[in-house]
């Protein structure tokens, strides 16, 4: 039961005054738009984040129930006990040995061999029994967070957009892994999108600007949904501001954009990428696809130059050999770059206007005085992406969507020639994300960018997008 649920972030409620019961056999999801509250609500109901009101979760056993929250972004220590991880460690074969591995943390639960290895196939994780925490992917770490609760006995596991990154069969096992945990007796409390859903939920609980809307039964929810989808969806706008935003930077003209040639990455015995070739033009726009796992990130980090294994292959960035003298800093200034892992490792304490900004000069977090001109461009950008509300405001005070939102105007901010956006609608509701797709096309459209997109859903690629690269086990699929 939960009774007038407050949480403020510098004197403003961002949850404001919510209440609602779960009922014995109901579970609940909680639906909201991008910047609703949806994320605070479920850190405010897992004890991680100050809140009035009162919570009280039943159990079975007449002990206090044990919670586990399982957030969007992972959270581990490395082998000196400490978080200070840095965003190239997980390319890094030798760095990467500083990270407890999988076997490390799940056998310290002292469960029990017989009930590890269970839960490990259940899961779908035990291929990565001796993988550096580190080195998983986005899917992986969900399934991971979710077989360490299984194995921890958890009464109730909150659940905050675990889908987000998950491709198709990944999903499908998580609604899978739900159903069978529900109907084993645990309790489940999730965010969602209304597209995922498993079909254990009962009872969705609507929420908007930080309040209850309302808690309606799976039936009428979907009743709701249909009524909502009749009405007016935003209008499409026409971006003239481009034309009144400055060009920072003057990039060379160039023919190819990426070109790898029997490309490999290898770590000990695991080989990642296998003879990869694959070739972007310029002004050409691809869809990366594949399994997670499959080493888009992988791929990826081979071009943004976080992967000290570029060096090792005959790549080309931009008609040059990469190698041949130019600087990691040289490369990134061509590339503006969004990803679920370099969200995660951004100073969460810093204010929205400094992380744009900081895009300038490709750091995580920023070190140098703006010229005004410098200031003019991350305003107009913020103002083009509706943002210009956000300037002071501490990067971890926003949603998850709006979190996103802000990366991509820091990736957007220098003009850079090639654009690397790795599930850009993260966290993003239906209309904010339709709205989103919509820009980047026009981004690529009117500005002639070269892109690399990477998205599980096919709704979420832009049109503007005509050239796939699937990838299969780190080789490239025929």
């Amino acid at each position: 039961m939960v009774k007038d649920l407050t949480v403020q972030l510098s004197g403003k409620a961002v949850i404001n005054q919510v209440s609602f019961d779960i009922h014995e056999g109901e579970c609940l999801a909680i639906i909201g738009p991008t910047g609703s509250g949806k994320s605070m609500l479920v850190k405010a109901l897992g004890g991680n984040f100050f809140s009035k009101g009162s919570i009280d979760f039943f159990s079975k056993n007449g002990r206090d129930p044990y919670i586990v929250t399982i957030t969007q972004q992972h959270h581990f220590k490395n082998l000196s006990n400490t978080n200070s991880f840095y965003y190239q460690q997980r390319f890094n074969s030798y760095d990467a040995e500083d990270s407890l591995s999988v076997y490390d943390v799940i056998f310290s639960l002292d469960a029990g061999k017989n009930a590890i290895m269970e839960t490990l196939e259940l899961t779908g994780m035990s291929h990565t029994l001796n993988n550096p925490l580190i080195q998983l992917s986005n899917g992986e770490h969900k399934r991971f967070q979710l077989a360490k609760a299984i194995l921890q006995k958890a009464d109730w596991i909150l659940m905050d957009s675990p889908y987000t990154g998950l491709d198709i069969a990944a999903r499908n096992l998580l609604n899978m892994l739900i159903d069978k945990l529900i109907a084993g007796g645990m309790h489940v409390l999730l965010t969602t999108s209304p597209s995922d859903m498993p079909k254990s939920i009962t009872h969705v609980v609507l929420i908007e600007k930080g309040e209850l809307k309302d808690k309606l039964s799976i039936d009428d929810f979907e009743r709701h949904r249909r009524n909502a989808s009749r009405r007016k969806k935003r209008v499409r706008e026409n971006f003239k501001a481009f034309e009144a935003i400055e060009t920072l930077y003057d990039h060379p003209n160039f023919s190819v954009a990426i070109q790898m040639v029997d490309t490999n990455v290898i770590y000990g015995n695991r080989k990642i990428l296998a003879n990869i070739n694959w070739k972007v033009n310029k002004g050409e726009c691809w869809n990366i696809s594949g399994h997670n796992g499959s080493g888009k990130s992988t791929l990826l980090s081979l071009v943004t130059g976080d992967n000290p294994q570029a060096f090792a292959n005959e790549i080309y960035l931009f008609d040059r050999k990469k190698g041949s003298g130019e600087s990691i800093w040289d490369i990134k200034r061509k590339i503006g770059y969004v990803s679920p892992e370099l969200h995660h490792y951004f100073d969460s304490g810093i204010s929205c206007f400094e992380i744009v900004a900081s895009g300038l000069f490709d750091t995580i977090g920023l070190f140098r005085q703006l010229s005004e001109k410098q200031k003019s461009v991350v305003n107009k950008w913020m103002k083009l992406l509706k943002l210009g509300d956000s300037h002071k405001r501490l990067f971890n005070q926003l949603s998850n969507g709006e979190q996103r939102l802000i990366l991509l105007a820091r990736a957007l901010v220098k003009n850079p020639p090639l654009l690397i956006l790795d599930e850009p609608c993260q966290g993003l509701d239906q209309e904010m994300s339709a709205w989103f797709i919509s820009l980047i096309n026009d981004i690529c459209i009117r500005m002639e960018k070269t892109l690399v997109y990477v998205s599980h859903y096919e709704e979420e690629i832009p049109a503007c997008v005509t050239f796939t690269l699937k990838l299969e086990q780190g080789r490239i699929a025929a």
